[in-house]
């Protein structure tokens, strides 16, 4: 039987003439690591209230009317109460109150000051005041 004739090749590493070159950024606007625009953009999605269609209905007959800095003072109010672990709160404002689910940010109803007087809240996990 004949042995087939095998050789060892001594292994050599991969080399280069020029030696090992770097990646530069030449001509690349470097800004802000992608993590931080995600986080960004994450907290201000996060941030948003969603108005339901009853809310909205309320809103109008009602004549409630909130602006917009005052929406996101209230919707940083509920991220606060959400980490917290409240579910659904009740948010007072000056001349309103509002029903907000926390888990879902979402305001489910509205009322005017004098109406909330004379209501009783129930199922509620906390409440949030906002001045």
């Amino acid at each position: 039987m004949v042995k087939p004739f095998i050789q060892q090749v001594p292994l050599q590493p991969i080399t280069s003439r020029n030696g090992l070159q770097k990646p530069t950024n030449q001509g690349l606007k470097v800004t802000a690591p992608f993590a931080q625009h995600f986080n960004d953009a994450l907290k201000e999605s996060a941030q948003q209230l969603t108005i339901s269609k009853h809310a909205s209905q309320r809103m109008e007959q009602r004549g409630i009317k909130i602006d917009q800095p005052l929406w996101d003072k209230i919707a940083s109010r509920v991220m606060e109460a959400k980490q917290k672990g409240v579910n659904e709160s009740l948010v007072l404002v000056k001349d309103a109150a509002l029903i907000v689910s926390a888990k879902n940010q979402t305001v489910i109803t509205a009322m005017d000051k004098n109406e909330a007087s004379s209501q009783i809240f129930t199922n509620i996990s906390g409440a949030i005041i906002v001045d």
